[in-house]
């Protein structure tokens, strides 16, 4: 005869496993949390790709950068586990990981950073460069060495569903070179930046840039002018995921 206790036991367990998986599964996407503290505005701009997060936080109107960190990621007990590959506070707050509980309620994330915090989901807008990508070298394309993942030095940059960031770092001394971010678009072999954010000069929020591309096979062959009107081409490597 079945026991009945068995039974219920075996439901509960299933339930339970079943819980625990759909809190476990978050969406890819960017999602956006605005804080209002003492008349400023906060944006935390949380972006979350093929295992790898990044976690921005500025000011708009007057823009200022605070803060970024980022990297990869796991999913235990229901946190997210991040090993920090860059934080742009290093110096201040020696922070290599972190451990943050979660939850999912419909399409937000709440998320606990020190304080619970609702993220939502912008809408996709899928572009043909999103994707991560590292600084390979510079064009035209001679057959030099490149950066890429194999060094500790890297520059990231990162796009999604319209938005963009890139974070330049040392994997090894931590040492944090610069971050920039926005909106982008991508069509007709032409790539548009509209910066949001900038760490080394807040002053140059609200610029827009354009630059030529193309893709060649896992490269992203990027010309034009960078923000200070000088002529740039770099070669970009689609990163592998790890």
């Amino acid at each position: 005869m079945k026991s009945p206790y068995k039974s219920t036991l075996v439901t509960l367990i299933t339930l339970f496993l079943s819980v625990c998986s759909v809190n476990s599964q978050i969406t890819e996407n960017v999602y956006l949390s605005v804080q209002q503290k003492e008349n400023k505005t906060i944006q935390h701009e949380l972006k979350i790709d093929n295992g790898y997060l990044i976690h921005s936080v500025y000011e708009t109107n007057p823009a200022k950068f605070i803060k970024t960190l980022g990297g990869f990621f796991n999913v235990e007990n229901n946190q997210l586990v991040v090993q920090l590959e860059f934080n742009s506070t290093f110096e201040q707050d020696p922070v290599r990981q972190l451990i943050m509980p979660f939850k999912i309620e419909g399409v937000n994330l709440i998320i606990d950073m020190k304080s619970k915090m609702e993220f939502k989901p912008i809408e996709k807008n899928n572009q043909e460069l999103d994707g991560q990508w590292l600084f390979g070298t510079r064009g035209p394309d001679k057959g030099q060495d490149r950066r890429g993942d194999s060094k500790p030095r890297k520059t990231l940059k990162f796009l999604q569903n319209g938005r963009f960031q890139w974070i330049a770092y040392n994997i090894e001394t931590f040492k944090f070179s610069g971050t920039g971010g926005g909106s982008f678009t991508s069509k007709n072999g032409i790539y548009q930046e509209n910066i949001e954010f900038f760490s080394r000069d807040d002053s140059r929020v609200g610029a827009e840039l354009k630059f030529d591309y193309d893709l060649m096979e896992n490269d992203w062959h990027h010309q034009g002018k960078n923000s200070r009107g000088e002529p740039m081409y770099e070669i970009w490597m689609r990163r592998s995921p790890k």
